[in-house]
């Protein structure tokens, strides 16, 4: 007997870009290493597959929300989900110690931004890019209360994120005192810093911190931090958003090795 055809219009429709639907497809991609930034999972869903999936977020520290079956048709935008739908990163996060494995490997001291609480995709993806410019060998982002990679920090990065490599990290404290063990120093951008930027000593192997747009670094990250620098303010403003206060950290530091470079060769 004949198969009917099915109508064009009852094909389902492809995800919306930055997304993965289907158990299938999000356990495999968190199998092979992609950015998977969250998973949402129909409510009462259950079954071995399920509890799988589940299992290996929590071991990838992926974020997993339990939530209506309607907020997730609603998510998909008419793609057929099967109760599980993920959000994915554009490009994949790379471990911390590779990123500073290739900067030693082509005998730089490391220098990285840890960004404590980046809400905005658009103060992200200028970060990005200035770090591109700047030559900042990999970007530190926390899981947690921070944006993640999305295609709107790829397009604002205007192509960095090519570039660039970024390591999504778990708990930020563990993260610096883990760092320090390396060798890094870690200096963090604060309005009542100890030192103003063009003063303080941004070579050798070292960790910037900037803060959340509006209030700045945990108080537990100012803690840890080695030393914190100012940006002094004439205006009426008492401070930078996060973008703008990290480009000009990252180029003072820039400026300070090539200038302790220079000194080193001539």
């Amino acid at each position: 007997m004949k198969q009917e055809k099915r109508h064009p219009e009852e094909r389902p429709a492809d995800p919306p870009a930055g997304m993965l639907v289907g158990r299938h497809a999000i356990t495999e991609a968190v199998k092979a290493g992609r950015g998977v930034n969250r998973i949402l999972l129909a409510d009462g869903m259950h079954g071995n597959g399920m509890r799988e999936l589940r299992d290996l977020a929590r071991t990838h520290d992926i974020a997993v929300d339990i939530v209506s079956r309607a907020k997730l048709d609603a998510a998909a935008q008419g793609a057929r989900h099967q109760g599980a739908l993920a959000y994915v990163a554009p490009v994949s996060y790379v471990p911390v110690e590779e990123i500073v494995a290739g900067a030693r490997a082509r005998g730089e001291e490391p220098l990285l931004l840890l960004l404590d609480g980046i809400e905005d995709p658009h103060n992200l993806g200028a970060l990005l890019r200035t770090a591109d410019a700047a030559g900042v060998h990999g970007i530190l982002l926390p899981r947690r209360r921070s944006v993640p990679l999305t295609e709107t920090v790829a397009r604002v990065s205007a192509g960095a994120l090519a570039y660039v490599p970024v390591a999504h990290i778990g708990n930020v404290a563990q993260t610096i005192r883990a760092l320090k063990k390396e060798g890094f120093w870690i200096a963090g951008a604060d309005m009542a810093g100890s030192d103003t930027y063009d003063k303080a000593n941004l070579t050798g192997t070292l960790v910037l911190v900037i803060g959340s747009e509006g209030r700045g670094m945990s108080r537990l990250t100012r803690e840890l931090c080695d030393f914190t620098v100012r940006l002094p303010m004439r205006g009426k403003m008492n401070s930078l958003n996060a973008s703008a206060a990290g480009a000009v950290l990252m180029y003072e530091a820039m400026r300070q090795r090539a200038a302790k470079e220079a000194a080193h060769h001539g």
